[in-house]
């Protein structure tokens, strides 16, 4: 059902820059739109992952730079049978992450220094493996797709003001008009839309890779107070890129309604919780022993046996999280 959803939102995003090229420009203004989406998606589906991390400065790391979290995103990788993403870390106060690239070998995934500040091991595996479902559904670039059909229904809205005129027109001047008001904000509930779904899933499929839902519902709980607190002057300045995150980046109310690039958090963990009922996660152990002063990537002194004795796999769904080992038990 969500994948339906998704494909029937996507072929809605894509009449809708059609039939805007259509009512503009005639048959002629259709053909335009077409190609002109065609182009802007081949360009986005090659160059999103650069331009995305660009815009935010990400930093690659490596298990020399960051042993933890690079660790952690190996073995979630691993468990949910992908390859390696590459791994980033961005400058910036606000907890929140985010996945790019057009498909799974060439993902990649990346994490502020304000989540691997806040978050436990645990909470950290939850989030990481949202991410990485996030990348195992492609969503990164479905997601990609609906920015670029979005924007470039925006400027095709933008053109009417000058087209209005032309003999292909076939609104006259108050139609042109509406079009240009109605359509930008069509794309946007569409694409907001489709966006909600995709978090929805992504919650659920990461929460088996990890095998306790409990531990990304810690996280978003944790990322919704500190997300509201702290700015992200970045996001704030490119507020397109808002839905690759998996908390919204952005200060607007959180709800669930029409213009929430995010489902609401009490939902999303609420249906995480139901996860554990169904599946016999227990909350337990969820908080992990303080990290000691070298760093949020560092192992805690009591860690360090567990990790000598070569137990740092991912926990399996449903076990009892007292028993769990490694850079997270």
């Amino acid at each position: 059902m969500p994948y339906f959803r998704t494909a029937l939102l996507l072929a809605v995003m894509t009449a809708l820059f059609v039939g805007v090229g259509w009512l503009i420009g005639g048959s002629q203004g259709m053909m335009v739109a077409f190609f002109l989406a065609l182009g802007m998606n081949l360009f986005a589906l090659w160059n999103s992952d650069r331009m995305v991390l660009s815009l935010y400065r990400a930093r690659e790391v490596d298990e020399q730079a960051a042993p933890d979290y690079v660790g952690i995103v190996r073995q979630l990788a691993e468990r949910a049978g992908l390859p390696m993403p590459r791994t980033y870390i961005v400058e910036n106060p606000q907890p929140n992450a985010f996945a790019t690239g057009r498909s799974p070998s060439n993902a990649a995934v990346c994490a502020t220094t304000g989540l691997l500040q806040l978050l436990d091991r645990r909470e950290l595996a939850g989030v990481m493996a949202h991410e990485l479902s996030h990348v195992q559904h492609r969503d990164t670039l479905i997601m990609t797709v609906t920015a670029t059909l979005a924007g470039a229904i925006g400027m095709l809205a933008n053109f009417a003001f000058f087209m209005g005129r032309g003999r292909d027109n076939q609104l006259g001047a108050l139609g042109t008009i509406v079009v240009m008001i109605v359509a930008p904000l069509a794309a946007t509930l569409v694409q907001l839309g489709i966006s909600r779904s995709r978090e929805y899933e992504a919650d659920r499929r990461g929460a088996e890779i990890c095998g306790q839902p409990l531990w990304l519902a810690s996280a978003l709980g944790k990322l919704g107070v500190a997300s509201r607190r702290i700015p992200n002057p970045q996001a704030e300045a490119h507020p397109a890129t808002a839905p690759l995150f998996i908390v919204n980046p952005l200060h607007m109310k959180a709800v669930d309604n029409l213009f929430a690039t995010h489902p609401s958090l009490e939902n999303r963990i609420a249906r995480l919780e139901e996860m554990a009922q169904r599946t016999g996660s227990s909350s337990a152990g969820i908080a992990t022993a303080p990290r000691r002063a070298s760093g949020p990537w560092g192992a805690t002194a009591a860690e360090e046996p567990a990790r000598a004795s070569g137990r740092g796999s991912v926990p399996s769904a449903g076990s009892a999280p007292s028993d769990h080992r490694g850079p997270w038990g």
